[in-house]
C-alpha cells in the first residue's frame, strides 16, 4: 500500500458519516474529495433531533418490536409502521429482522453498539472542544418521561438494566418532582429517568462548521455529482463513473446512507439497508421551553430545544423510498408532543422535514472492507444513530484505509455478517 501522502480517496455520500470519514483520513494525511448527488448534509443529517446518545444501547430489534410491526400493518397512523411491499430483498429483510427480536440477540446487539457509542462520545468530547465550535453544544443529559407507572417500569426493566450493565449512568426523577426538574413539563406524569451523559447540539450547525474547517484544510467537496458505475480491474476498482465523467482514485468509500445499500451493488454486492422514514418540523422556541432534549416512549416522539429554535421529531416507516410529507404526520409530532409539555407550541413550523435512515436487520452499522474488493470501504446502515457514531465510524474506516489495528474490535461491524 502507498502512503498516504500519495493516497487519494474518494468518499462517496455529502452526510455527517461522509464528512466523518473525510475529517479522520485528512487527519492521517490522505487527500480526500467528498461527493454528494445532492446538497451537502441534507437527508437524516440535517432534520433529526441532534442527540448524541451512548445511552442507546439498545437495538430497534427488540422482544416487543414484532409484535408492534405487525400490529402496524394495519394502521396508518402507527408511529413505528411496517407498510407492506412484495419486494423480494424487503421481505428477507423482515424475515432476518424478525429472527432477531430476541432477548438473547437483543442483549448482543447491545455489547457490540455500547463500545462504538462510547468510543465516539469521547471523539465527540475531543472534537467540539478543540476543533470544532458554534454547533449549540450541550452536555444536559437526555430526559426519558412517562405518563404512565407500566411504561415506566417496563422501561427500567429493559433498557435502562441493559444501559446500567455497560456503565451507562441514569436517575430516576419521581412524577412529583419532575415539573420541578422541568417546568415546561405537565403534572401529573408518572416520572422520568435521566441519562446525564448524553448531550445535544444543532446537527445543521455542526455539518456546516466541520464542512467549513475541512475546506480549510484541503478537503474538497462536490456537490450535484452522481455516483453511476464503477471500473474494475480484478479486486481493484480503478475509478468510479459519475454525472460529470470519471474519477480516479487510490480508495473509496461508500457512505452515502439509505441508498448505500444499492449503490454497494455496483462495487460487488448489494447491502441490506433499508430506508427507515422519519419525520420533524421545527419551530421557534416556544416561552416556557423545556431546558434539556427529551423523549416520551409511550408515543415514540423526542423533543430538542435549541439556542435558536425548538425541533419535535419521531415515527419510524418502512415504506420504502416514499418522498411525501403527509399533513396527519406533521400534526401527530405535535399531539404526542402536547401529552407531556404544559405550554402551548408555536403555531407555525419554520421547517417541516422528512429523511430516510439506513437500517440494517441486526440494528448495527456497516463499516470496514467491502467484500471481495480490497480498496473500497464500508460506512453506512446507521440505523437512528449516524449523528451520534459519526466520529467512531470515520476513525474506524480512517484505521481500515491505513491497515491499522482499529480502536475498538470492528468485527461485528462487518458486511462479512451478512454472507
Amino acid at each position: 500500500m502507498a502512503g498516504p501522502e500519495s493516497d487519494s480517496v474518494v468518499v462517496i455520500g455529502g452526510g455527517v458519516i461522509g464528512i466523518a470519514c473525510a475529517h479522520y483520513l485528512n487527519e492521517a494525511g490522505y487527500v480526500v474529495t467528498v461527493l454528494e448527488s445532492g446538497t451537502l448534509a441534507a437527508g437524516c443529517s440535517y432534520g433529526n433531533c441532534g442527540y448524541i446518545c451512548p445511552s442507546h444501547v439498545l437495538p430497534l430489534a427488540t422482544p416487543g418490536a414484532l409484535r408492534e410491526g405487525v400490529l402496524s400493518v394495519l394502521n396508518p397512523s402507527a408511529t413505528y409502521r411496517i407498510k407492506p411491499r412484495l419486494e423480494t430483498a424487503f421481505i428477507r429483510w423482515l424475515w432476518q429482522f424478525a429472527r432477531r427480536c430476541s432477548t438473547l440477540q437483543m442483549l448482543e446487539t447491545a455489547e457490540h453498539l455500547s463500545a462504538i457509542l462510547e468510543s465516539s462520545a469521547a471523539e465527540y468530547r475531543r472534537l467540539l472542544a478543540d476543533e470544532i465550535d458554534g454547533t449549540e453544544y450541550r452536555q444536559s443529559g437526555l430526559l426519558y418521561a412517562f405518563q404512565t407507572t407500566k411504561a415506566a417500569e417496563a422501561f427500567s426493566a429493559s433498557e435502562r438494566t441493559v444501559a446500567a450493565r455497560h456503565g451507562v449512568r441514569s436517575s430516576w426523577i419521581d412524577g412529583v418532582d419532575l415539573s420541578d426538574f422541568d417546568g415546561a413539563l405537565k403534572p401529573g406524569l408518572a416520572g422520568g429517568v435521566l441519562f446525564p451523559d448524553d448531550a445535544s447540539l444543532r446537527p445543521d450547525r455542526l455539518t456546516a462548521q466541520w464542512i467549513a474547517l475541512l475546506k480549510d484544510r484541503g478537503v474538497i467537496f462536490r456537490e450535484g455529482v452522481r455516483f453511476e458505475n464503477v471500473v474494475r480491474s480484478g479486486r481493484l476498482i480503478t475509478a468510479i463513473e459519475t454525472s460529470e465523467g470519471p474519477m480516479k482514485a487510490d480508495h473509496f468509500v461508500l457512505a452515502a446512507g439509505a441508498i448505500s445499500g444499492r449503490l454497494a451493488s455496483h462495487f460487488g454486492k448489494a447491502l441490506p439497508v433499508e430506508p427507515g422514514k422519519g419525520y420533524s418540523i421545527t419551530l421557534d422556541r416556544p416561552e416556557g421551553s423545556p431546558h434539556v432534549p427529551m423523549l416520551f416512549l409511550e408515543h415514540h416522539v423526542g423533543i430538542t430545544p435549541f439556542d435558536t429554535g425548538f425541533r419535535i421529531g419521531s415515527m419510524m416507516e418502512f415504506a420504502g423510498f416514499d418522498t411525501s410529507i403527509p399533513r396527519r404526520r406533521l400534526q401527530q409530532l405535535r399531539a404526542s408532543a402536547s401529552h407531556y409539555l404544559s405550554g402551548d407550541l408555536p403555531t407555525v413550523n419554520i421547517e417541516e422535514w422528512y429523511g430516510w435512515r439506513p437500517m440494517t436487520w441486526d440494528s448495527l452499522p456497516i463499516i470496514g472492507a467491502m467484500p471481495d474488493t480490497d480498496n473500497v470501504s464500508l460506512a453506512t446502515g446507521h440505523n437512528m444513530l449516524g449523528l451520534t457514531l459519526a466520529p467512531a465510524t470515520g476513525k474506524l474506516v480512517a484505521e481500515h484505509v491505513q491497515g491499522r489495528t482499529p480502536h475498538i474490535d470492528s468485527s461485528p461491524y462487518s458486511a462479512a455478517r451478512f454472507n
